[in-house]
């Protein structure tokens, strides 16, 4: 049986999906898992070894796909050609996109799983289930594994099993670490290498830079590294702050691939964000990692808390209202430096 699992959409996102190749070589021996994603998200999937192939979805690109022929019909035709070509059994929408949902039928895939809450679920797939997401208490790689309903596996997991499921990455080969020109070497006694990554691309409610400054100036430096990661284009937000703390920290902002920045992160001690992609990589991968949260629904812990052995969500216990049209939270700013210090300080 070949099944894809489509998820489309943004690291975070990817990396809660990945327990579902787990159930599903548990429960459906010999079966192949494709995983339809983006490019830039590859490197994440590539790091789950149950995954048997992985095909990129680009939605403004001819996919680039070397079994469609180079001539000139449309880019839909191709779509579905590239689609047919897997010779997949089943596609299950993890988090259902319009334009693959249409392919996926076109292609004549025989089992088409989503949700059943957007309309064109219901014109492109033929099994729909009824998962509610957003007033859900269930974790968001809970509620992807509930979609693996439409395959009769019904098993109910608990938080720490969805954890024992998240995939164990096998070490990076040689020559996928960080360009040793990047960082520097180790100060004598320093023991621990501590990411920092203050921005979300929005996609998450910010700590702040007054409190990551704080945390910095809390770390002794005789025992504590300190990089900086983010984009190029968070990097250019945080001038002021980098410049700030210029000695201190090590600013990598803008300066790594995303199978760079992974290697990073393996090779790190630690890792303190807000909900963001590689808060979600750092909690796979083993190290300790922190997570800033609001307490709000549906960003709040309980559908997004980083799932591994050695990860924290921290969050304040208040029903939070006045934050939810800003992205200006005085809730998540509200945790502590120094109960970020205190969790960081468990480290051996």
């Amino acid at each position: 049986m070949r099944i894809i699992l489509s998820r489309t959409d943004s690291i975070g996102d990817v990396v809660l999906t990945l327990p579902m190749v787990a159930v599903l070589k548990q429960a459906i021996p010999g079966c192949t898992v494709i995983f339809l994603c983006r490019e830039y998200t590859r490197p994440v999937v590539e790091l789950c070894p149950g995954v048997d192939e992985i095909v990129c979805w680009e939605p403004r690109t001819s996919l680039g796909d070397p079994l469609i022929s180079n001539d000139r019909r449309d880019a839909e035709t191709q779509r579905v050609l590239f689609l047919q070509k897997l010779r997949a059994d089943t596609i299950v929408h993890v988090f259902p996109d319009r334009a693959v949902c249409r392919t996926a039928m076109r292609a004549k895939i025989p089992l088409r799983i989503a949700t059943a809450g957007r309309f064109f679920t219901w014109l492109t797939c033929n099994r729909l289930l009824h998962i509610p997401r957003k007033n859900s208490n269930l974790h968001e790689a809970q509620l992807n594994l509930e979609l693996l309903k439409g395959l009769g596996i019904r098993r109910k997991y608990t938080l720490d099993e969805v954890v024992g499921l998240m995939p164990h990455p096998q070490p990076l080969s040689p020559g996928r670490g960080v360009p040793p020109l990047l960082l520097k070497e180790k100060g004598p006694g320093v023991e621990v290498t501590v990411i920092l990554h203050p921005k979300s691309k929005g996609s998450a409610r910010e700590w702040g830079l007054g409190n990551f400054s704080r945390l910095i100036e809390l770390l002794p430096a005789e025992r504590y590294r300190i990089v900086i990661t983010g984009t190029k284009e968070e990097g250019a937000l945080i001038t002021g702050f980098l410049e700030k703390h210029r000695g201190r920290v090590e600013d990598l902002t803008g300066k790594l691939t995303l199978t760079e920045l992974i290697s990073l992160i393996a090779s790190s001690d630690a890792l303190v964000a807000a909900s963001t992609g590689p808060l979600h990589i750092a909690a796979m991968l083993g190290i300790k990692t922190i997570g800033l949260y609001a307490p709000m629904r549906p960003i709040f812990p309980t559908r997004w808390a980083p799932l591994g052995r050695n990860a924290t969500a921290l969050v304040i216990e208040k029903n939070c209202h006045e934050c939810r049209k800003s992205m200006d939270c005085t809730c998540i700013r509200s945790i502590t430096p120094e109960t970020v210090v205190s969790e960081l300080g468990a480290i051996s």
